[in-house]
């Protein structure tokens, strides 16, 4: 008697999720009407907004081919071009650091020194990186952190998820709860006509809940799996693990020199986000130059370190190309046109609603458009001059529609695709998409809940400009 064969069901590849999101998208540009606002330079923040108003349907016809559709996905690759190359970049320089044993020699010294304290150092990371995203909005930049964290949970036996979460989640907190950031709240309240980063204190009070309950979540999934490593949202997954070797490296000369070179970089390419506004090109300069240099002062040679470079370069292909996968889906949204005609119905669907549950409204309208338009200055120039006139006449302060926005525009920034610089710190941290959503959607849910608190406790204090 044959034994039936038993059906697995297999989880698709995440290229393969992202081509069905994409597939979606085109759909819905086929069954929505598309329409556009006006548009005007805003003189407070010379952002490109919408101007309300103004709002028209375009002429049928111009509904995107299958051709288009999948055209997409090659202007996806070319849009986002300095992410990619961004990504080569990082992991060619940082396969040249690693490949000199100096990654490897610090990691085990600093473990043996400081391992007794292994939930103050995830701890102390999480708060840097949530300062990071709350001043400088650091997004994309937190890609560079991601493999040197990964070095170092590993020799915690911790896995890539939580260094995934230390980093990238880490810099979200700060990123969405607003604190300074320049790109959400900065613009936000120049369109809304309100005193920059006013409304500071009361933005700190659920950042610092936001961040303690984020803490929480991460170090009782690290204690989880430290107990029992099948719990890992890992476990089962094959990873090429060869950052760094089990057994300890002696620091020699060379790798000292090698570190100091490296943090070296990390510290001026802080100075440079903040003094001149460094963008990914900067930053992969001077990666580029420290792994040039690292090459030489830890001993590769030319030839060794050139074929360390090609060897991490490669090693990214994955990351690189689901970045620009996952920006095909935000093209087909926009060249099908629906984007501003959703953004007119949601408002108009607001209009004649009582105040809280209005201000309930905005704060979901936004954590949904956020699939739509990712970008938290771009969210902010296409909704902001709708929504800030929009709760004038709701009773709503101004206040109280830039932080629903805000919020919007970052809680579901942990799950939706279309965001290159998410999509980028999974890609390198080697965790499979599926499986990160898995782990950070309930996290993201509870964000959201604290969200909605935090909104209507701002509509019943009428949080104003203070």
């Amino acid at each position: 008697m044959t034994e039936k064969k038993k059906f697995k069901l297999e989880v698709p590849h995440t290229y393969v999720l992202l081509l069905v999101m994409v597939l979606i998208c085109a759909v819905l540009a086929l069954i929505i009407p598309a329409g556009a606002y006006e548009t005007a330079v805003d003189a407070a923040t010379g952002k490109t907004i919408k101007v309300p108003g103004t709002f028209q349907f375009l002429p049928a016809g111009s509904a995107l081919s299958f051709f288009d559709v999948m055209k997409e996905f090659v202007f996806g690759m070319e849009s986002s071009s300095d992410i990619i190359f961004f990504i080569f970049i990082l992991g060619g320089a940082f396969t040249i650091v690693q490949d000199t044993g100096a990654m490897a020699g610090g990691i085990h010294a600093m473990v043996k020194r400081f391992g007794k304290q292994q939930n103050l150092i995830l701890i102390l990371f999480i708060f840097v990186f949530s300062v990071f995203g709350g001043t400088i909005g650091m997004a994309e930049e937190v890609i560079v952190f991601v493999p040197l964290v990964v070095m170092l949970c590993k020799q915690f036996k911790l896995d890539r998820m939580v260094a995934l979460a230390v980093c990238m989640i880490g810099a979200r907190v700060g990123f969405t709860t607003g604190l300074l950031n320049p790109f959400t709240v900065g613009v936000a309240q120049g369109i809304a006509g309100l005193p920059l980063y006013s409304g500071l204190g009361f933005r700190l009070i659920w950042y610092a809940l936001i961040l303690v309950v984020t803490c929480i979540y991460i170090l009782r999934y690290a204690k989880k799996i430290q107990d029992d490593p099948t719990k890992s949202i890992m476990y089962g997954v094959t990873v090429e693990e060869d950052e760094t070797p089990d057994e300890e490296v002696a620091l020699t000369g060379r790798h000292i020199a090698v570190l100091l070179l490296f943090f070296a970089t990390m510290v001026f390419m802080v100075f440079g986000v903040f003094r001149y506004d460094w963008y990914m090109e900067e930053i992969a300069t001077i990666f580029l130059i420290m792994g040039i240099l690292a090459g030489i002062i830890g001993g590769l040679g030319a030839n060794g370190t050139a074929k360390s470079f090609v060897k991490g370069a490669k090693d990214m292909t994955y990351a690189a190309l689901m970045v620009g996968i996952a920006k095909a889906i935000l093209l087909v949204l926009q060249d099908g046109g629906i984007i501003d005609t959703i953004i007119y119905y949601c408002a108009g669907s607001l209009e004649h609603l009582p105040k809280m549950v209005a201000a309930w409204g905005m704060y979901i309208f936004q954590l949904v458009l956020n699939f739509f338009i990712p970008s938290g200055s771009g969210q902010a120039a296409a909704t902001m001059p709708i929504m800030a006139p929009l709760a004038d006449m709701l009773g709503i302060t101004r206040q109280t529609a830039v932080l629903c926005f805000h919020y919007g525009d970052g809680f579901t920034n942990l799950v939706v695709p279309t965001l290159g610089s998410l999509m980028g710190a999974v890609a390198v941290s080697k965790v499979p998409f599926d499986r990160y959503l898995k782990w950070v959607t309930p996290l993201c849910a509870i964000w959201c809940v604290i969200g909605l608190i935090s909104v209507t406790v701002a509509v019943l204090i009428g949080f104003g400009p203070f």
